[in-house]
């Protein structure tokens, strides 16, 4: 079915804050109120090189944030970390969007505000709620295609960093944030969640897309 024909449920009429995400834990939380700084940076920067702006070179700048945090100086270990982190965040949104509303908001990195050096997990600030097919197809080209994939580049561009962990590290971040909605459904009797979970979850399960090619 083309997707003119797809009647999609309108996110700013179901939920104008899109604050049901947060039922389902602080990693499904998109926050939308009040709005993000218009300084912050989008993730569209996350994967270019480093800037001579307030921000600096975007993913050093979180890896060194996490590294802090962490209290290691080892940067490897925190970029991924930080990779991880974020892989977890917006599976989370994805797949939650999904099972809740059977649609996802348009997480197009050029439309994802954030900041870098901000803590965990980490904030996200959409420029909108423009509904998308829950489907996997389309949660595939906006998580892995749209931004964990330009994101391994950065990093491993950055860092020694193996390929294979930071696509074993998103495999665990999908399937963490798989779990939640189809749990949270069945503790609270909400079959029609449950059931919007598992179909995408199971096929991007069965088909995790490579965080980025060997080098």
């Amino acid at each position: 079915m083309p997707l003119g024909a797809l009647v999609l449920p309108h996110f700013v009429d179901l939920d104008p804050s899109l604050t049901a995400l947060h039922r389902l834990g602080g990693f499904f939380v998109l926050r939308t109120a009040g709005g993000a700084d218009r300084s912050l940076p989008t993730l569209a920067r996350t994967s270019g090189p480093g800037r001579p702006d307030v921000h600096g070179d975007l993913p050093t700048t979180r890896v060194r944030r996490v590294a802090d945090a962490l209290g290691t100086p080892e940067e490897r270990v925190a970029a991924s970390v930080a990779q991880q982190g974020l892989a977890a965040r917006l599976w989370s949104v994805a797949l939650g969007s999904a099972a809740l509303h059977g649609a996802v908001p348009d997480l197009a990195p050029p439309l994802l505000r954030w900041d870098p050096e901000a803590g965990a997990p980490d904030d996200l600030w959409p420029a909108g709620a423009r509904p998308l097919p829950g489907d996997a197809g389309t949660i595939a080209r906006l998580v892995p295609h749209g931004h964990l994939e330009p994101l391994a580049g950065a990093l491993r561009a950055r860092h020694r960093i193996a390929p294979g962990l930071l696509r074993g590290n998103a495999a665990s971040a999908l399937a963490g944030a798989a779990r939640e909605p189809d749990h949270w459904g069945r503790r609270h009797g909400r079959t029609d969640v449950s059931a919007r979970a598992r179909p995408p979850a199971a096929e991007l399960l069965a088909h995790p897309s490579s965080p980025g090619p060997e080098p």
